[in-house]
């Protein structure tokens, strides 16, 4: 796969922070062995990471989302090994190589006219790698867990699900924001769009839309699509909160899908469009966790987040992802 750097063991073991007497799960987590093909392997999930934010400055949004792989697996790895999880179910795969998009998007001038739209023709470079990984997990029967970067890569995941499926996939996306913006280049907010114009994604569900973030197109094209179906979160009260959410999940649930969760959505969280109203992340845990009791759920990824000195990212992120994984073991 060479649109991912894999990782060894050696390298996963420069984040542990070992004690005597105990076991993290980066101890007992699986690489790729040298020559070992990912259907041979017996893990049930593939982690891999992100680590770019190109897609986000193509959408005028704050970079720093390329921080949150580091910051996740810091935390992850160390986590305890213990009764309530069997950490050799997992395989932590690497990170998409995207070093070199990154290095081309840094010497773009800002204040070319072209800007945006050169750093949306980057964006399809790492569309391109990340659906090729997604396409490989799920076609070896495993689920991919995909960190970080910007939602632009709801794109490569959707159009690699598709594929190994051979179908449409449904999402569900728990977000602030549709990313459904037109199609004029590549970026943060036109994943979605992009792989409903292409052919990839069949039915489209949206929990905790903003209303003062959601152009006035845009929801008339929701209002006119049977395959859509949005929850705004000025209409959501605490007391009924789980009966909405699982309107939202029925209606993606009957097929394949994914879900998407845009750390935007959580209040006070760090991310590309940091947002002081929104879900508790106690209540998006608890979301993740219904999701991941679906069958049908081929595929968690969890973006937009930026790694800070005052607010433990990683912490929050391997909360959200070891939620997903006990689930769904």
């Amino acid at each position: 796969m060479g649109a991912v750097k894999i990782y060894s063991e050696k390298q996963l073991s420069r984040y542990l922070s070992l004690r005597n007497g105990e076991t993290k799960l980066g101890e007992k987590v699986q690489v790729l062995k040298a020559s070992e093909k990912l259907a041979e392997n017996d893990a049930q999930f593939v982690i891999f990471g992100v680590p770019e934010d190109i897609g986000v400055r193509a959408n005028h949004g704050k970079a720093g989302t390329a921080t949150a792989w580091e910051a996740f697996l810091k935390a992850f790895l160390n986590i305890q090994h213990n009764r309530f999880f069997d950490s050799g179910k997992v395989l932590v795969l690497g990170e998409i190589e995207s070093s070199e998009e990154m290095r081309k998007a840094s010497q773009i001038d800002p204040s070319d006219p072209n800007y945006h739209a050169k750093l949306g023709d980057i964006t399809e470079k790492v569309d391109e790698k990340v659906s090729e990984v997604v396409k490989k997990i799920i076609s070896a029967d495993k689920i991919p867990v995909i960190i970080g970067g910007g939602h632009n890569n709801a794109y490569g995941n959707l159009k690699g699900a598709a594929e190994a499926f051979q179908k449409k996939v449904n999402v569900l996306n728990i977000d602030a924001h549709t990313d459904l913006r037109t199609t004029d280049h590549r970026h943060s907010g036109n994943g979605f769009s992009y792989a409903r114009k292409n052919g990839f994604l069949d039915r489209y569900s949206i929990f905790g839309l903003h209303q003062n973030y959601t152009p006035e197109y845009i929801f008339e094209e929701m209002d006119s699509s049977e395959d859509i179906h949005y929850s705004l979160f000025e209409n959501l009260q605490k007391a009924d909160l789980s009966f909405h959410f699982q309107k939202n999940l029925d209606f993606v649930k009957v097929e394949k899908f994914g879900l998407e969760l845009d750390c935007d959505a959580i209040a006070g969280f760090p991310s590309s469009a940091v947002s002081p109203t929104g879900f508790s992340l106690n209540e998006t845990r608890e979301f993740v966790r219904n999701t991941a009791r679906e069958k049908n759920c081929c595929y968690l990824h969890v973006c937009e987040a930026i790694a800070t000195d005052d607010f433990p990212t990683g912490k929050a992120l391997s909360f959200l992802v070891t939620d997903f994984l006990k689930v769904k073991q």
